[in-house]
Order: structure tokens, then C-alpha cells, then sequence
């Protein structure tokens, strides 16, 4: 092989509009190897959705890896970390097929204008779908280096072996040679080839291995930059005027007080009115002193009937599962159980609030956002300034937490929009109020079961219908012969017109709601067949995952279920998601007298396939199981006629340190599994498994969420 030879990237799979953007990435980057790969040619999820006849994903992602010349790796993915770890899991990856040490992999992160084109960092699919071509381009990588190496050395390439980033001859150790000599001088693109094998497990010295956080000491100083810290010559700050409630409409609008502050500049286009001034608490204090009348709604919708409202307004349904005949499931049971459950509406709430930077010059945009969907961004701003998408630059740098709440981006066109209106660099930056009126919620949900059991304790007919929740969670894993999904307003269809605010993915999206009913109604059956809980699982699962993990969290715990009488009891909880297995076993303390609940310990056993990086999982298990508690507890949003009434932590309650329990975690060796997604899953399983956990412990069974002190005081006045 040419050393000096250039080997030409196949671009017929890319988007026309990302072709110039490749060529002109390889001109300015340097001299080294390049590795293209493009990241979703096979992707199950893709399959999957479009034979159930749904839009599928996208088949043109490209990405990068170079080996620089100066022996520096650095992958550019289009995904973002906001938390959830895959800065150090995927260089893991990439690390152990380079056989190259963890420390000489940078990543580049989210850069529209350095990164491939990416629908978003959700749904914990970035281990799962973009790691595996990841390796392969690691794995081709290091075909390419080694027949360069074979070529300097005048070895085969047979005997050559690679030692943190050296190229060595296994029957001369003296002859030897570097990725950065190999790379220097040359600027080399291939794309991957579907012949390189990756690594098999029993080959691997980086992935499985549990490393810290790379990020962590940049966060834990104060040294990591969030896009709040982005400051710019001649920016301003940007306070907007809101309206008190969703659907107000502004009728009129005194400025006149506001314009006497020395310096601020106030825009007001239509329903568009900000103030901007260099510091942002003198922006805020000339936005209090806007007098504004709005025309306010009135639709009588509230935290109280909106679980009415939302099943007066409910499309049509779509069956997405099903499995043998209920009717005759139900005549073959001996117990019919009917029951419904509610889920409230949640905020994302994460602590740092939506944040934008925007820089216009010379008809290009520059973008510093948090957000989860940097090309979904670019895109969006483009059309808001009316210029050509390869205009605009977005720069997430870390995010302060996300849960699918940044996926959209209207703090992102809020400063785009002003920024083209002044004439200079604009930030916005959300307050706490803010966020809590203007994000999206985890919509509020209803779920509808009939089952039935045989007189063995079999569970025979299983007839599910849930609201405004979606499929995900839904489907059934228990052995049931007799079942049927339907889901109302799924995939979003016929949701928007229904809810009285925005609504959007949280944290597993639906997947809480699902469980919660689920695997509250599996108790509730274990009960009716006389059965303990985990008895009654295991005698009706056959899926070897989900009783691996049962049957392990038990272990762990200690299982041996006998009716509290203390106020103390035990619940167990299964889920699956993002195609991993979980269950959980949790220990509470209720007080009978105010309805108090504490969970003393939870125990939590995962199987998802390969652990990249176990240490990293594990404290995505204890974020899931501790934001969890949240959900399952105390997290509700109270409204009226569009007006929000929790606007800051003080009424809107968040888990704290007192709540924690003890935590103990349990993950699947089973490394010769594909990798699963592992952000989610453990948090899917904390509204059954408590709400499991309270029955058992005070006899009062709760079909809301979230189980407040005065919900479960008032079950327990029900008997």
C-alpha cells in the first residue's frame, strides 16, 4: 500500500447538503487518518419501526475517528453528554479496538460544523446503535495502521502486534513503530469496511472495565463550561416578557417606565417583547417594570379533572399488540381484575435551565445551546433567520442535565430572534420560573387493565388500553396467551390538541406510567391467587432475562415475604426498556399517622447485555432509582385555566439527600450480549416497586401518581 496514497471516501450514502461539509472538514483538519463510518445502515430499531409500517430512522449518518500526527485520537460524534456518560464509555470503546490507552482518546462532541449529522442524544441509543459501528471503525482503523506499519517495517502483518498505540514485530520487539509515525504526513480517508471483526470479549482490555467519570473533575471544580458561561464581546442579556398563563393572549403592552433604565434596549415585535442590557439583573428590573394586560382563557382544566378531560378527548385507538382472544380469556379465568391508574403531569427540572448564545456575523450564526438536538437546532434556527442551514454553527457544550426536556429548542430561537433584532450577541437564559412554565411536561396519563387469572394462579387474560402515555413499557413479557395492547395517542398522534400545555419526553417516556399499572396489577393478582408476589412472577414468566434479574435482585435482597405489620413493607417491580431487563426490590417505612413514606433500601438487578463501562452504569442505576422516588412520590403539576402553580422547587419537590436509601446494585455479566441502553431502565420500576412496597406495609393500595402523604392517607381511610 502507497503510503502517499489517498484512498477515496464513498459518499454515496450522505446527504447532498452534508457532502461539501465532509470534503471541507478532511481539508482543514490536519494531516493523520481518517476512518468514515456510517452509524445506522442495520439498525434494528430502524427495522422495526418501519415493518410496523412507521417512519424509520435515518440511513445516512457519517462519522469520523482521526489519528492525528501526533498520535492523538479523537472521535466526532453528533451525540452530546449531559450526564448520562458516553464521553468516557465511548471512548472506551474506541480505545480498546485501537489498543490504544483510554487517556490518548478525545472526543469531540455535538459540533455541527466538526460532527456527523445526528437526530439527538435520547432514548439511551447512543451506546446502542452508535457503538457498534464505533468498534468497527476502531477495528479498521487499526487494519489501516498495521498495513502501513507492515510497509515501514517490512513485516507481515501477521506478525505484527499493537501495544498502546505501538506497532510492534512479535518475533523482533526491537522493530517497532507509532501511530503518530504512521500518521505523520499523510492525510488518509477510508471508509469502514464490514469485513474487520471486532474484538471478542475475551479480547477486551478497556470495554467492561469500570472507569470513572473523564468529566468528573471538571465538574466537581467548577472548571466545566455550560453554555451560561459563555460570555461574548458586546453581548446582552435578554430578559422576555411571559404571559401569566398558557393561551393568554397580550392585548396591550406600557413600556415607558422600562425605557427610562440607562442603556437597555427593548424590542417588541407582535407577541415578542424583551429587554437587553449587559448586565442581566438590570435587564431583569426593567422587565419588571413592563405593565402588560393579557386576554386570559378560560377552559375550567385543572390538575383535578384533567384525567376526565383527557379521556373525553382521546383519538382513536391503535391495537399494537396482540395475542390469542380475551373474550375467551375471560370466561376461561376464575378472577376478573378491573382496575385504572393515573399519572400526573411532571417537570423535567433540571438544574441547569434552557440556555442559548447566539452570534451573528456576516450571515452565519453561532450557536452555544443546551440542547440535546444540536442538528435538530441548526435546522431550526436556519429557518428562523431565513439562511442557509450550513450558516449556522451549533456548539453544545455540557449540558446540566436534560431528560429529554431539551429536546426542543425555544430558548435557542428566542435568542436567535433577538440577536438578528439587535445587531449584536445575545443570551437567554431561563429563570427557575421559567423553566417550569415554558419547558414541556411529561404528560399526565391514564392506563385501563382487565385480567384474569386461572384457578392455578396463571394469568389468562391480559386486556390493556393506556392514554396519552405511548407504547413504550406497554408490551407485554409475561406468558399470557390471551392479550391485547391498545394504545390512545400514540407516537404522539391526537396528543397536542388534548393537553393544555406542551408535552414531551421525560426520562423513559411512558415507560413510568406503564410500569407503575403493570406491575401494580400483578400484585393485585398475586394477591387474588393467594400467591406471594415474587412466586407469582416467576410461575408466570418465561423470559430467562427477566427471571435472571428477578430471581437475582431476591437473592441479593433476602426475599422472604410475610405481611408487615409495623408499618413496613416490600414491594418488587419489573420492567424492560431501551432493551434492557431490570427488576427491583424495595424496603419502605410508612407512617400511619401522616402518611410519610421512606424507602429504607432498594435493591436493583439489570441485565443490559455488554456494560461498557460498569462503574458508569451503575451510577446511572442510582441516579434512575433516586430521580425515580421523585416521580413516585411527591413530583405533580398543579394548574388552572393555563396558569402553572408550581414554579420553583419550593411547592415543585424534588428527591433530597433524606430520601436516599440504601442503594444496592446488581448488573448482568453478559458481555456476549449486544450493549442496551442503561440511562433509563432502573428508573421505570420506582413507582410500582414503592407503590408495591406501601400496600404490603399499610394495606392501602394506590392507583395515582404520584403517592403523596395525603393520598395515602386518604386510601387508608378507605380500608
Amino acid at each position: 500500500m502507497n503510503q502517499e496514497k489517498i484512498l477515496e471516501l464513498d459518499f454515496k450514502d450522505s446527504r447532498d447538503s452534508y457532502l461539501l461539509d465532509r470534503r471541507e472538514f478532511l481539508k482543514v483538519a490536519g494531516g493523520g487518518i481518517f476512518i468514515l463510518f456510517s452509524m445506522w445502515d442495520v439498525s434494528v430499531f430502524a427495522q422495526e419501526r418501519q415493518s410496523r409500517g412507521r417512519q424509520g430512522l435515518p440511513t445516512d449518518f457519517n462519522a469520523f475517528l482521526k489519528i492525528g500526527e501526533d498520535g492523538r485520537i479523537t472521535l466526532f460524534t453528533g451525540k452530546i453528554e449531559m450526564g448520562q456518560g458516553v464521553i468516557t464509555s465511548l471512548a472506551q470503546e474506541l480505545a480498546d479496538e485501537l489498543d490504544v490507552s483510554l487517556d490518548s482518546v478525545g472526543m469531540v462532541m455535538g459540533d455541527t460544523d466538526l460532527c456527523p449529522y445526528d437526530m439527538g442524544t435520547f432514548g439511551s441509543m447512543s451506546t446502542r446503535f452508535f457503538g457498534p459501528p464505533l468498534r468497527a471503525a476502531g477495528a479498521e482503523a487499526k487494519r489501516v495502521l498495521l498495513e502501513l506499519a507492515s510497509e515501514r517495517l517490512n513485516v507481515p502483518v501477521k506478525n505484527l502486534v499493537v501495544e498502546n498505540g505501538i506497532v510492534i514485530d512479535a518475533k523482533n520487539k526491537r522493530d517497532k513503530v507509532s501511530y503518530a509515525q504512521l500518521a505523520k504526513g499523510k492525510k488518509i480517508a477510508k471508509h469502514i469496511s464490514s469485513t474487520v471483526p471486532v474484538k471478542r470479549p475475551s479480547e477486551f482490555k478497556i470495554i467492561g472495565k469500570p472507569e470513572n467519570r473523564r468529566d468528573a473533575v471538571e465538574k466537581v471544580t467548577g472548571k466545566a463550561k455550560y453554555s451560561g458561561d459563555i460570555q461574548l464581546a458586546g453581548m446582552l442579556y435578554a430578559k422576555i416578557l411571559r404571559p401569566p398563563a398558557h393561551g393568554a393572549k397580550l392585548v396591550d403592552v406600557d413600556l415607558s417606565e422600562a425605557r427610562k433604565i440607562k442603556d437597555v434596549e427593548i424590542i417588541h415585535e407582535g407577541e415578542l417583547v424583551a429587554v437587553l442590557h449587559k448586565y442581566p439583573d438590570i435587564a431583569e428590573t426593567a422587565l419588571q417594570k413592563i405593565k402588560a394586560k393579557y386576554d386570559l382563557p378560560k377552559t375550567n382544566i385543572d390538575d383535578k379533572n384533567i384525567f376526565q378531560h383527557l379521556l373525553d378527548s382521546k383519538p382513536k385507538g391503535e391495537v399494537v399488540e396482540k395475542e390469542g382472544d380475551v373474550k375467551s380469556g375471560e370466561k376461561e379465568s376464575e378472577n376478573i381484575i378491573e382496575q385504572t391508574y393515573y399519572d400526573g403531569y411532571k417537570a423535567h427540572a433540571p438544574i441547569e435551565p434552557h440556555t442559548a448564545v447566539v452570534k451573528i456575523e456576516d450571515g452565519k450564526a453561532t450557536v452555544w445551546a443546551s440542547t440535546q438536538t444540536p442538528f435538530g437546532a441548526k435546522e431550526e434556527v436556519a429557518k428562523e433567520l431565513n439562511i442557509p442551514a450550513k450558516n449556522v454553527r451549533v456548539i453544545p457544550p455540557f449540558l446540566g442535565g436534560g431528560f429529554g426536556g431539551k429536546s426542543r429548542n425555544v430558548q435557542i430561537l428566542e435568542a436567535a430572534r433577538l440577536a438578528k433584532l439587535s445587531g449584536k450577541p445575545v443570551q437567554v437564559a431561563w429563570s427557575r420560573e421559567e423553566e417550569f412554565f415554558l419547558d414541556s411536561f411529561r404528560p399526565a396519563a391514564i392506563v385501563k387493565i382487565k385480567s384474569g387469572i386461572t384457578k392455578k394462579g396463571k394469568i389468562n387474560l391480559w386486556d390493556y388500553s393506556v392514554y396519552f402515555a405511548g407504547e413504550r413499557g406497554s408490551l407485554v413479557f409475561y406468558n399470557i396467551p390471551n392479550f391485547r395492547t391498545t394504545v390512545y395517542g400514540s407516537g404522539g398522534r391526537g396528543i397536542a390538541s388534548a393537553h393544555p400545555f406542551a408535552t414531551g419526553p421525560w426520562r423513559a417516556p411512558g415507560n413510568n406510567t406503564n410500569t407503575f399499572a403493570r406491575e401494580s396489577q400483578i400484585d393485585i393478582m398475586a394477591e387474588k391467587a393467594g400467591m406471594d408476589p415474587f412466586e407469582f412472577r416467576m410461575q408466570n414468566l418465561t423470559d430467562k432475562k427477566m427471571r435472571n434479574v428477578l430471581q437475582r435482585a431476591a437473592e441479593k435482597f433476602g426475599w422472604k415475604h410475610a405481611k408487615a405489620s409495623s408499618g413496613r413493607g416490600y414491594g418488587i417491580a419489573c420492567g424492560i426498556d431501551a432493551g434492557t431487563s431490570v427488576a427491583a426490590i424495595a424496603e419502605v417505612d410508612v407512617n400511619k399517622k401522616t402518611g410519610h413514606v421512606q424507602v429504607k433500601r432498594v435493591v436493583c438487578a439489570q441485565d443490559m447485555g455488554l456494560a461498557v463501562n460498569p462503574e458508569g452504569a451503575t451510577i446511572q442505576m442510582e441516579g434512575c432509582i433516586t430521580m425515580g422516588m421523585g416521580y413516585a412520590l411527591k413530583e405533580d403539576i398543579h394548574f388552572r385555566n393555563g396558569e402553572i402553580n408550581d414554579l420553583n422547587f419550593d411547592t415543585y419537590e424534588i428527591p433530597r439527600f433524606s430520601w436516599l436509601p440504601k442503594i444496592e446494585t446488581i448488573i448482568i455479566d453478559n458481555k456476549e450480549a449486544d450493549p442496551q441502553g442503561g440511562g433509563e431502565p432502573a428508573i421505570v420500576v420506582m413507582g410500582a416497586v414503592i407503590a408495591n412496597a406501601i400496600y404490603d406495609a399499610v394495606g392501602a393500595r394506590l392507583f395515582q401518581m404520584p403517592m403523596t402523604p395525603e393520598r395515602i392517607l386518604e386510601a387508608l381511610k378507605k380500608g
